[in-house]
């Protein structure tokens, strides 16, 4: 059985590798240990390994296990946010992964706007159009995006996606390309900076660093299996 700090080691180096592969330099890369589910002594683990930024989706959970942690490490929100929730997540996460529609936004920034916060956020794309799944609708984002850019208090700073299931990595590429080239469309017509991509998972995370993410989702190759196995 594998140690947390020899998974790490393995998905560094694998994100070093596809980074290398495309003449993309590692550091441009930042890797989200995603702990949800996952005790505190695991993420103790990977923090004597040198990781320090992790990532939960459910609020509760991290409610719980953010205070008993050290208070360095830096936390982003990568699942669906209740807007119930929103008041308890903004002080707990530097980022939020996945604001998913225009009214989600516009909660964001009214609370923000009471707590005196400045969220940084990505806007979360449904690049397969799934129905079970959340997300803008690439027509929709676009359609919505100056209104999504008129919120005061939101840094949006680039863009989120989860692509269908698949068996194969390869499979998931043509969605992080469109991700991609959605991005810079909206750079070009909006004349805003989304320099952020926070696509791939466990499964597929170097063919996302390839296709340009500078943030990859990773839970189960750092952490191993979850008691209720879940992608991530």
């Amino acid at each position: 059985m594998t140690s947390i700090v020899e998974n790490l080691e393995r998905v560094r180096e694998q994100i070093a590798g596809a980074a290398a592969k495309v003449g993309r330099a590692a550091d441009e890369i930042e890797l989200v240990a995603i702990a949800k589910t996952h005790p505190a002594e695991k993420v103790r683990e990977a923090i004597d390994a040198g990781q320090t930024l992790f990532g939960e989706s459910r609020v509760q959970e991290a409610r719980a296990k953010i205070p008993e942690l050290p208070s360095n490490l830096r936390w982003h929100f990568v699942g669906h946010l209740q807007k119930n929730k929103i008041r308890h997540a903004l002080p707990l996460f530097e980022m939020i992964h996945s604001v998913d529609s225009l009214g989600l936004a516009q909660d964001i920034n009214r609370i923000a706007e009471e707590q005196g916060m400045h969220p940084r956020v990505l806007l979360e794309v449904n690049v397969g159009g799934e129905g079970s799944k959340f997300g803008f609708k690439s027509e929709t984002l676009r359609a919505e995006m100056e209104s999504l850019l008129a919120l005061p208090r939101l840094s949006i700073l680039g863009l989120m996606t989860i692509p269908p299931l698949a068996e194969e990595p390869e499979a998931s590429r043509k969605y992080f390309v469109q991700l991609r080239k959605l991005r810079d469309r909206l750079q070009t017509e909006f004349h805003v900076d989304l320099a952020q991509l926070s696509m791939g998972m466990t499964e597929d995370f170097a063919v996302a660093v390839e296709e340009g993410a500078t943030l990859v989702r990773v839970g189960t190759a750092v952490f191993g299996e979850r008691s209720k196995p879940r992608r991530e």
